[in-house]
């Protein structure tokens, strides 16, 4: 069983970095700044694909700043079947992967004029009870802000863990951000070769408390072939500075 939830969450979590940027799939044009770390924490979720239920705990993604307007991704989250079938492996280790983000050209996202526009390119790792094989996946991100809101625009390619070209198409929009609380959407679609494709619908809200600290939640509907997905996501993004100040 464990072996069939983690190849259906593969599918679904496509290989573009997961959470990427909390809560969504897919992945916005900003990069953390040099000498700032960025954690990206899901404590707890929850997945169901058709019978199967799982619990996500953690979702993990670490971002570090590089000069050259760029960052280094390290994700992967930990998920715990509920229901797992007699010897089988009851949590797994999956969506692991290293990735590097760089900006192409600061924009809207940057406090400069215009669409902000990155790429990101990275290896996927072997899974701990899950896909053994290994990937690369390389995308192209798009975003703009208006004062009424903000769009992202993801497309990815990747050569997936069952060595299978892999494509996704995905967009964000969120509500203005000088707001606490902004409202938030994404859709997505993604088909590896040889599969059915997935298509996905978030919903949620941001919360920005303070400068350095966001809450988010999000529901997510999704398909993925004949299986029917639902999914409740609850976190919270950290960044700190770890370079010191000269005095």
């Amino acid at each position: 069983m464990m072996r069939r939830i983690s190849t259906a969450l593969l599918l679904t979590m496509l290989a573009a970095p997961a959470f990427a940027y909390r809560p969504f799939d897919s992945t916005d044009a900003d990069v953390a700044g040099l000498g700032e770390f960025e954690l990206e924490l899901g404590p707890i979720g929850w997945l169901r694909e058709g019978a199967d239920k799982v619990r996500v705990a953690p979702a993990v993604v670490a971002n570090l700043g590089l000069p050259w307007r760029s960052e280094f991704v390290l994700e992967g989250q930990r998920e715990v079947a509920l229901d797992p079938a007699p010897g089988e492996p009851s949590s797994s280790i999956v969506d692991t992967g290293v990735f590097v983000k760089t900006m192409l050209r600061e924009g809207a996202l940057q406090d400069a004029s215009g669409p902000s526009v990155a790429a990101e390119y990275g290896i996927l790792l072997p899974e701990l009870h899950g896909q053994s094989g290994t990937g690369a996946s390389v995308a192209g991100i798009v975003s703009q802000r208006w004062e009424a809101g903000t769009l992202h625009l993801n497309a990815a390619l990747a050569w997936n863990r069952a060595h299978e070209p892999d494509l996704f198409l995905g967009a964000i929009l969120e509500g203005p951000y000088s707001w606490a609380v902004r409202p938030v959407a994404e859709i997505f679609a993604e088909q590896a070769s040889g599969t059915s494709r997935t298509t996905s619908a978030l919903v949620g809200a941001i919360w920005r408390p303070r400068e350095y600290l966001t809450f988010d939640v999000g529901l997510r509907y999704a398909h993925s072939g004949d299986e029917a997905v639902r999914e409740i996501r609850l976190g919270l993004t950290w960044t700190f500075s770890y370079k010191k100040e000269r005095t």
